[in-house]
């Protein structure tokens, strides 16, 4: 069993940063991609970034392109989210989600990732 373990999210003005972390820890975890969603009051869950484990090769959702980025330590087998310039519109609940098979696709859907973590708040305020 995998578990994600997220953490960092806050109350924050906007134009602020924070630094979202997530923490995988399970018998020999790997994985083949890890990835950032989020969910606000009344809307789906949507995509927000993701990492290539091993090739470090990411993805952004248009809305976040230049504010926001993903990274990877694989050491800790931590992914962390950098936010900054953050707007009213990204409050949203976040959640790390990871995959541990290869996919031929992009990890860009929730479909294709096969743990999750609990949430962590992110509110930003005008």
């Amino acid at each position: 069993q995998v578990q994600l373990v997220e953490s960092g999210g806050g109350l924050v003005q906007a134009g602020g940063s924070l630094r979202l972390s997530c923490a995988a820890s399970g018998r020999t975890f790997s994985s083949y991609a890890m990835g950032w969603f989020r969910l606000a009051p009344g809307k789906e869950r949507s995509f927000v970034a993701a990492i290539i484990w091993s090739r470090n090769i990411t993805y952004y959702a248009d809305s976040v392109k230049g504010r926001f980025t993903i990274s990877r330590d694989n050491a800790k087998s931590t992914v962390y989210l950098q936010m900054n310039i953050l707007k009213p519109e990204d409050t949203a609940v976040y959640y790390c989600a990871a995959r541990r098979r290869v996919l031929m696709g992009v990890p860009t859907t929730p479909e294709v990732y096969d743990y999750w973590g609990q949430g962590t708040q992110v509110t930003v305020s005008s």
